[in-house]
This record gives structure tokens, sequence and C-alpha cells, in this order.
């Protein structure tokens, strides 16, 4: 609150011009003209179907890339290598060979949500596999648990709480993915709106944007903070103390 009062009052001096950043009441009031106008609920319905497209995807694909390099050595040597490599590179670095593969329509946009959703799930979902005791497999086999009930009672349980530090890792990141996807080639989304603002200085509806991306990220965040507290009943003991 401080730093808003702040901000007006650099702003209403003109200590701040409005080319640099536009005072908090222009803000609110452009959010309100862009709401009144439907530019503001198009553009974020454009971008919430790319965001949950591309994560939906992602998400299915590093979690079974998780499961396969985390139950065997074979797998590991398989796909970890690759997908350490894949982790390095640079959203930017991509935008070029992504155009030049799927064009300049919405398949690169979501691909490109879809490989920075994927990663950090893989890296988290894989570690919390191999730390589930060796203890519990043994029980399993005592049991006679089948394969596939080895994955379902004990190892999917036991790597649950990684895999959704790397479902909040993986929504962020789809975000900040999506962010640079929507500045290239797009035509729509809240990324193009910030784009087009850029052209003609308006600062008020870049922070408008950005604000909103701000909001969608911590509501994601809020969703799967929910989900943690479904799935992850048993360790409320240990929370609360």
């Amino acid at each position: 609150m401080v730093l808003i009062v702040l901000w007006q009052l650099l702003s209403s001096t003109g200590v701040l011009p409005p080319k640099l950043l536009a005072s908090p009441s222009t803000v609110v009031t452009t959010a309100v003209d862009l709401i009144r106008a439907g530019t503001l609920p198009h553009a974020i319905t454009v971008s919430l179907q790319r965001a949950l497209i591309g994560f939906l995807i992602g998400a299915v694909i590093g979690v079974a890339l998780a499961v396969v390099a985390g139950l065997s050595l074979f797998g590991e040597y398989l796909v970890d290598p690759p997908m350490q490599m894949l982790r390095t590179l640079p959203f930017y670095g991509l935008i070029p060979l992504l155009i030049l593969w799927f064009g300049i329509g919405e398949l690169p946009k979501i691909v490109l949500v879809a490989f920075g959703a994927a990663i950090p799930l893989y890296l988290n979902t894989f570690a919390g596999i191999r730390s589930v005791d060796g203890k519990l497999a043994e029980v399993a086999r005592v049991q006679q648990l089948s394969r596939a009930g080895l994955i379902r009672h004990i190892v999917l349980p036991g790597a649950l709480p990684q895999a959704l530090v790397g479902l909040r890792q993986s929504l962020g990141i789809a975000w900040l993915a999506l962010i640079v996807a929507e500045q290239v080639n797009a035509d729509a989304g809240v990324g193009f709106m910030i784009n087009d603002a850029r052209e003609f200085l308006r600062t008020d509806i870049i922070v408008v944007g950005l604000l909103v991306y701000s909001l969608l990220g911590l509501l994601t965040d809020a969703i799967v903070r929910l989900i943690e507290r479904k799935a992850l009943v048993w360790r409320r003991g240990l929370l609360g103390n």
C-alpha cells in the first residue's frame, strides 16, 4: 500500500512521467475501460485456453516420462539425459525453430507452454519416485502386488508430495512461457495486448496486462495449494506442528 501511494504521488507530481509508468489511478481506469469494451475478457479467455491446453499436454508428457525414468535404470538412461539437456534451453532460443516447424499459428505457442510445463513436473516427479522408501516395495512384494498395484498403491502416493511441488513450479513456468509465446506473432491474448500497447507507449495497458498475468499465477497457485491440502491430509499433523 505504501508503494502504491508513493507511486501515485510521484506520478501526480510529474516525477514519474506516463511514458515511463502510468499512475495507479490511470491503470485502474484503463482496466475498467478494457473490461467494459470486452478487450480484456477476450484476451484473458484466449490466454487461458492456450495455457490450459499447453499445460495439460506438458503435464501428461512430464509425468509419463518421469514414471518411465523413475521405475527402471534403462528408462533413466534413455529419458533422463535428454530431459536434463532440454531443461537448460531458453524459451527465446526455441521460438525460431518452433515457428519453422509449426508455422505462426496457435501450435508453436501451445508447444512452448507444454515444454515449459513438462520439465519441472518431470524433474520433481522423478525425484519423488526415486525417494520412495525401498522397504515399502518389499512389503508390496510380500503382499504379491502386481506391477500396476505397486505403482498405484506405493509409488504414486509416495511421490505425490514432490510431484505437487513440481506442479506448482510447472504452472509458474507455464505462465512465463505463455508470456514469451504471446509476444511473438500473436494476434490475440494478454501478451498480444501488452505487445500492442508497447507500440503506442501505453504503459497503463502494459501494467494491466502484467497484473492479469500475476493474478492468474496467484489463482492457479491457490488451486494447487487446495489440491495439496486435500491430497496430503496425512501430512496435516506434521504441518500443524
